[in-house]
């Protein structure tokens, strides 16, 4: 009788380990697979961009331009020493944020804004109504004709309200946009140009 129950026992045993081992098997044929999917995933999210991103660049390019145009003419035109130096550091840090613009446009096969389109008459470009600050040609006019202390309060007057367009513009990109490092450019819009239109507003009050 025991050992009728030994024959019975081992046959249980040994079916009950060959189906653990199925189990095993199927659990390691579908493990890869998940692993394999998830950085493909990261990677695509990485590097896509929707339309918010084409269009930042897109504005934030001629915008930029404007902003550099305006800059330079305060290095023979402006009288006070900060307001040279504050147009300096803006084209310092407005160039190469064009550059890279450009760079991603060119990646995404979407257009690039000739060069020179910041510099008049791009008040309502983009369809936002002239609300991202862009100054109009007469604008420019006036800015081009003036000098010493009288153009000191004209750049101030002006480069604060396009600034305040640019910041809009780049809050919009921060929300909508999808490209990282598009984002990351327009969190670093927001923060420089919000320091100094507080700085340009105190040169202002010193004037």
């Amino acid at each position: 009788m025991k050992r009728a129950l030994a024959l019975i026992v081992v046959p249980v045993a040994a079916f009950s380990l060959a189906a653990c081992g199925g189990d095993d098997s199927g659990d390691s044929t579908s493990a890869p697979s998940a692993t394999t999917g998830a950085p493909t995933t990261g990677q695509a999210q990485t590097g896509r961009h929707n339309d918010q991103d084409i269009t930042f660049a897109q504005m934030m390019i001629p915008h930029h331009q404007q902003a550099i145009e305006m800059s330079r003419l305060a290095a023979t035109r402006a009288s006070s020493p900060e307001v040279k130096q504050l147009a300096a550091d803006i084209e310092k840090a407005q160039d190469p944020e064009i550059r890279q613009m450009t760079a991603w446009l060119n990646s995404w096969g979407a257009s690039v804004p000739s060069p020179g389109t910041g510099g008049m008459g791009h008040g309502d470009h983009g369809g936002h109504g002239g609300m991202d600050g862009m100054m109009t040609e007469e604008e420019m006019r006036k800015l081009e004709n003036a000098g010493g202390a009288a153009f000191d309060k004209m750049f101030l007057e002006m480069m604060i309200k396009h600034h305040e367009g640019a910041v809009a513009m780049a809050r919009t990109e921060q929300s909508a946009g999808q490209y990282p490092p598009a984002k990351a450019m327009a969190t670093s819009i927001v923060n420089s140009q919000t320091t100094e239109i507080t700085k340009m507003r105190d040169l202002l009050k010193s004037l």
